[in-house]
This record gives C-alpha cells, structure tokens and sequence, in this order.
C-alpha cells in the first residue's frame, strides 16, 4: 500500500508529464458490425497500392488473432485488386467505429482527420549565423518512470519528469527548455527557421539537407512529457484565426506577419519532442512510424493505439472521393487522441506539405478484423451485434 501511496504522490507531482498520446476515459468507443456495402467506395479502391503496407504490417505483426490471416496474405502470389478484394471480404469483418458518451444526442460516426508530411528543411551540424533553431537528441535528465512496473493496473502508462535533489517535478516546457544545462551537446542540427523546427517536432520525423548536400533523416525519440497544444486552436483562442480558417499556411502567413509574436505561439504548445539520427535510406520510403516500419503515402494513418491497434487495416471514407480508401494504422501522434481520429500520412517534400497543412476532414473509419476473432479488450469498448 505504501508504494501505491507514493506512486499516487508522484501522478500528482507529475500531472503534466503525460505521456505524448494519452488514453482518453471518456467517451467511449463502439464498434458496429457493418458489411463492406457500407464501405463508400470500397469496390474501386485500387486495393494494390495498400497492399505492400498490409504486407508489412504482417510481417511484424505480434497479435496472436492475426498470425493466420497474415500467413494467407504473404502467401498470395501476384495479387490483383479483385483478388485482394475477395480475400479480404472472406477474412476480415469491417467494424464501423462510433464514439458514445458525449454531448450528442446519436453516437458520432465520424472524426477529425488531419495530414502530416516528412518534411524536407536545411540545417547545419553548428551554430551559424541564420541557422539558430535547434533540434535535440534525448537529454540525459529526462526521466522516464513505468507505472506498470510498479502497479500493474497501470500498464502501458509511463510519465516523464526530472529530478531536484530528490524529488522528481516536471519536465521543462518548450519555454523552459532553453534553461536546460543537460541540454548542451545534445543538438543534432540547427535549423534556418524556428517555425519549421517546431513544425517537424509535430510531423514527428523529417529530412534534413547539410551544407554538403548530404541528406539525414531525424525520427522521434522521445518527448518531454508535456501536453500537446495546438498552436491553430491558441490562435483561434486568442481571436486572430477562426476556428475554419485555422490551417498551417494561415498560420505560417500569420506569423510572417507577425515575427515579434512567434515565440509566445510557438511556447503554447509545451510539449517539446527529440529526436534521433537515421541514414536517409530508400528516399522513395517514408520515415519508420510507430510500428517500425517505413510509412507509405497516402495508405498509412496515426491512430490513438488504445481503440485502434497498431498493424489493423482500416477503411477510411471522407466526403472527397480520393479520401475513400484502404489504409493501414502504422503510426501514433501526440495529437492523435481518441477513436474514430486519424492522421493521413501525406508523403514527402513540398506537395506532401500543401496537402497536409490543407487537410481538415471529417471522416469515417471502419476497423478490419479477422472474422471470429475478439475485438480488442478494453473497459470503455462494446461490440454491438450485427
């Protein structure tokens, strides 16, 4: 009981050091058994084009429910899409992911979905003059505690923080973080712009080209365990943007206009994230999402993994046409909270950008699950009968 007590003590302390994609309490999420007639154009869905990001989720898939599925689909020879189509109408039951328990009257069948892109900047390996904002490894002093370890009811819940003396406090925000001592030696690059910077801590990942021509790649790390905050939504909130207006090339041109006011919207958003060095690799690859593997544009989402698993095949169907689709769930997102919600991995490099920071849908999503199989167990879920 006394180390409950503590560990209750170090939640308090720590109530910002959240981890970067918490799992909401409420509303819940139900799963409707729907049949793929449903399925706004699924019947012509170039299902090939989804097909090698099915096929690499299965080959790490780790979920006992999915080993016989993922050995039929490895073992199709030259697949067409009417072949996929057929095998995964025989395998896979689509589920139509509603949200329950809010304000609304009806179950909410659709939610936010959003772009993100690997963006491509300049950068320099020092301190030269135009190139000052810095993006960092993992400082030594960030600590990160395993609630599960210790309460096994708090499984997968970890908080982050640092110690003084002997008590651990949160982690510095972005406005705090210059003050940072632990911080020196960890910069991997610095940046030409301090907007873009923080944007490619919110993409999560990105390619950065040197002086020398030499392109890398930087992918998350870790992060300092503060909240997420829209810095759109602090502008909304703040009566310089409406809510509709909101979108990443009005804000870049906001701040343009308004450079004294950067580092106050840029500091609204105290979550700071790290990064680590990669070889650049295949460029026609996307950066490693959260399952380990390389992201394909236009075919992989971020998810909150907590209602929607990492490796699933989803469909997705918003109002556009080219936004009806197979997809695969292969990433999470500090911003990606909840269910139905996703991310839609946009690609790499300038047209990825335009389409990312122009995208702001509502959409529906259906999670395909082996037939037969249970539904992924977690208290705020029901599975409806079909």
């Amino acid at each position: 009981m006394k180390g409950r007590l503590a560990l209750v003590a170090l939640l308090a302390v720590l109530g910002a050091c959240q981890t970067p994609r918490p799992r909401p309490v409420t509303p819940h999420v139900t799963y409707v058994a729907a049949r793929y007639a449903d399925l706004p154009g699924w019947n012509g869905d170039a299902l090939g084009q989804a097909w090698p990001a099915l096929l690499s989720s299965c080959r790490v898939q780790s979920l006992p429910d999915w080993r016989t599925f993922c050995a039929a689909a490895l073992a199709l020879n030259a697949p067409t899409d009417a072949s996929i189509r057929s095998f995964l109408e025989a395998n896979l039951q689509p589920f139509l992911i509603e949200r329950t328990g809010t304000s609304a009257a009806a179950p909410e069948t659709t939610g936010l979905l959003t772009g993100y892109f690997e963006p491509q900047l300049q950068g320099s390996r020092t301190h030269l003059p135009g190139f000052d904002a810095p993006l960092y490894s993992p400082p030594d002093d960030l600590l990160t505690v395993d609630l599960g370890a210790v309460i096994p009811e708090l499984k997968g819940k970890r908080v982050r923080g640092r110690l003084v003396g002997r008590t651990v406090v949160p982690y510095y925000t972005r406005a705090q973080l210059a003050s940072d001592p632990a911080l020196r030696g960890h910069e991997i690059v610095w940046l030409d712009s301090a907007l873009d910077a923080f944007l490619l801590e919110v993409q999560g990942s990105g390619r950065i080209r040197l002086e020398d021509g030499t392109v890398i790649r930087l992918a998350y790390a870790d992060q300092n365990g503060q909240p997420y905050r829209s810095i759109g939504r602090y502008l909304v909130s703040q009566g310089e943007l409406s809510l509709g207006a909101a979108t990443l090339p009005a804000i870049r041109a906001w701040l343009a206009d308004h450079p004294q006011r950067l580092a106050e919207v840029l500091d609204a958003n105290p979550s700071v994230v790290f990064f680590q060095e990669l070889p650049l690799g295949d460029p026609n690859l996307g950066p490693r999402g959260a399952q380990g593997i390389a992201l394909t544009a236009g075919r992989s989402i971020a998810v909150d993994p907590a209602f929607i698993p990492l490796g699933t095949p989803v469909y997705l169907a918003a109002a556009d046409p080219a936004l009806q689709r197979l997809v695969l769930a292969q990433d999470t997102g500090g911003a990606i909270s909840g269910a139905p919600r996703a991310d839609f991995f946009c690609g790499s490099g300038d047209a990825a950008a335009g389409l990312a920071g122009s995208l702001r849908a509502q959409a529906s999503l259906w999670l395909l699950w082996p037939r037969g199989a249970p539904l992924p167990d977690q208290n705020s879920r029901q599975i409806l009968p079909k």
